[in-house]
């Protein structure tokens, strides 16, 4: 299944999209209206799959707004994970797994804009493949992450590259407003043959920057949840991105930072896409005053 969150008048509920539709699964059982992580946490898909099956309560897909799939109460993100992106960094190839956390406030839609922030114009892409944990867990060992995982989104991990460079602490630097664009919706496992062995590709205005294989991960999934999981539990709706490939702005000739009218898409085969315009962030006396 493809599970969904899009807005309605009275706030965001879960949907599953079939095809050129969506099925509004509040519509169909009130118990149902939850965020995807609840949901996930109580164990309904089968009840979800059941109301899928039916061929009811549906809407037309085009006809909503797609919110993220999922809130994450954690969302951790690797560094330095695909062999070409180290190249083109000039790093040694990693002996452990780099990451860090992405603040969930950074969250936004699959097809909603980024800020250029008001504070910086090093703005970057990184195109990711993106899990959600589905069961809460502790200690999982790479042979049974697959049985925790509740499918797989598309993540931009965008980045601010001067604030990265400033410490060795990366998290401040990723987790600006708007910074996270997860979608379009969550993929569950059952739909896809291997995770690792996904095309990806990045584009920026149409013009390709990013192409690779998840197949090229340096530490797959699994081993990620396997990492994750012997330092803190695993909990429904956490979610990890798992790194992005070479091509990034930061490594090309001129470094073409990303600018306000851009728009960037990531795709990934099996998962779809997500396309987010970029924006100039403002500033206004109320946030100045919140601010102080």
């Amino acid at each position: 299944m493809k599970l969904a969150s899009f807005q309605a008048a009275e706030g965001v509920r879960p949907g599953v999209v079939v095809g050129d539709q969506l099925v509004d699964l509040a519509a169909a059982d009130r118990g149902l209206h939850a965020p995807w992580a609840e949901l996930l946490e109580r164990g309904e898909l089968d009840r979800v799959s059941a109301i899928v099956a039916s061929g009811e309560h549906r809407i037309a897909l085009d006809s909503v707004r797609l919110a993220p799939p999922v809130q994450p109460r954690k969302f951790f993100a690797i560094g330095l994970n695909y062999a070409d992106h180290v190249a083109e960094s000039g790093q040694p190839m990693p002996e452990h797994m780099t990451v860090f956390i992405k603040a969930s406030s950074c969250v936004t839609g699959p097809y909603d804009p980024i800020q250029r922030p008001a504070v910086s114009d090093f703005l970057d892409y990184e195109g990711e493949l993106g899990f959600v944990i589905g069961r809460r867990c502790r200690h999982v060992k790479a042979q049974d992450a697959a049985d925790v995982i509740a499918g797989y989104v598309i993540v931009d991990d965008v980045s601010v590259r001067d604030w990265q460079i400033q410490t060795p602490q990366w998290s401040l630097a990723k987790s600006f407003d708007t910074h996270g664009p997860i979608g379009p919706w969550i993929t569950t496992p059952d739909e896809l043959e291997d995770p690792h062995a996904l095309g990806i590709r990045t584009y920026v205005n149409g013009e390709l920057r990013q192409q690779s294989s998840t197949d090229q991960l340096i530490f797959d999934c699994f081993r990620q949840v396997e990492i994750l999981s012997q330092a803190c539990t695993l909990e429904p709706g956490d979610v990890v991105a798992t790194g992005t490939p070479a091509g990034i702005a930061a490594a090309m000739e001129g470094r073409p930072w990303l600018k306000p009218g851009d728009r960037v898409r990531v795709e990934i085969d099996g998962l779809g896409a997500i396309e987010n315009e970029v924006v100039q962030e403002r500033i206004t006396t109320g946030e100045r005053v919140l601010a102080a």
